[in-house]
C-alpha cells in the first residue's frame, strides 16, 4: 500500500491495523545521542488519544513501546521502532457491515484499489484514524529534533464550514488550544464568530 512510508531524511514507516493487535511505526534519520524516552512520546499521544465523548468512545491506553534504536536514554542512529498495543480493539462490532462499505469512509477506494477479498473491514484496517497514533509517535521524535535548533512546531484550525476565527492567534493561544476537548482554541479570547 502505497502511503505507509514518508520522507527522506526523517522516514517513518507505519503498520498495524485499526483491530489488529497493535500499530507501530519505525523513523530512520534520527542522529545519535538525542535523549529520547517513551514518556517523551506519550506526552504527544495523550494529545490525539480515543476516549473523549466528542471524538470517539474507543479506550486506548496508547502506552508507547520502544523497541529499538535507543541505549541508555539516548538514540543509536539505526532505526527507532516503536509499538503501540490495540487494547480495546472490538472487531466483532464490525461484522455486520462485512459486506457494506460505509459512505465517508475509505471503504470502497480500498475495496477498489485492492480487491474486496483483501478488505480489512474491522474498523477500516489501514485507513482508520487510529493509524494516526504511530504518526504522532514520530511527530514526538520530530518536534525533540527541531527543539534542537530553537524551533517549535503548533497548528490550529482557523475555519470549519461556516464557523471561523477572526485574526490569528498568537503562539501561545494555539499551544493553549490542548486544554480544549476538541483542541480548538477557546471561543471567548479568541472571538470565535459563527
Amino acid at each position: 500500500m502505497s502511503g505507509n512510508s514518508l520522507g527522506n531524511l526523517f522516514r517513518i514507516t507505519t503498520f498495524g491495523e485499526s483491530h489488529g493487535k497493535a500499530i507501530g511505526v519505525v523513523i530512520d534519520g534520527v542522529p545519535a545521542g538525542l535523549k529520547l524516552s517513551e514518556e517523551d512520546i506519550y506526552f504527544e499521544l495523550k494529545y490525539r488519544k480515543p476516549g473523549n465523548k466528542y471524538v470517539s468512545t474507543r479506550k486506548e491506553e496508547d502506552k508507547p513501546q520502544i523497541l529499538s534504536g535507543i541505549f541508555n536514554g539516548k538514540t543509536t542512529g539505526m532505526p527507532i521502532a516503536i509499538l503501540i498495543e490495540n487494547k480495546d480493539a472490538m472487531p466483532i462490532h464490525y461484522e455486520e457491515i462485512k459486506h457494506k462499505p460505509r459512505p465517508g469512509h475509505a471503504d470502497l477506494p480500498f475495496i477498489e484499489k485492492y480487491g474486496y477479498e483483501n478488505w480489512d473491514y474491522r474498523g477500516g484496517g489501514r485507513s482508520s484514524a487510529r493509524e494516526t497514533v504511530a504518526r504522532v509517535a514520530a511527530g514526538a521524535i520530530a518536534k525533540k529534533l527541531l527543539l534542537l535548533y530553537n524551533t517549535m512546531v503548533a497548528g490550529y484550525i482557523k475555519a470549519s464550514a461556516d464557523l471561523f476565527i477572526e485574526g490569528t492567534p498568537n503562539f501561545d493561544d494555539i499551544l493553549c488550544s490542548r486544554e480544549s476537548e476538541v483542541r480548538t482554541i477557546k471561543r471567548e479570547e479568541n472571538k470565535f464568530k459563527e
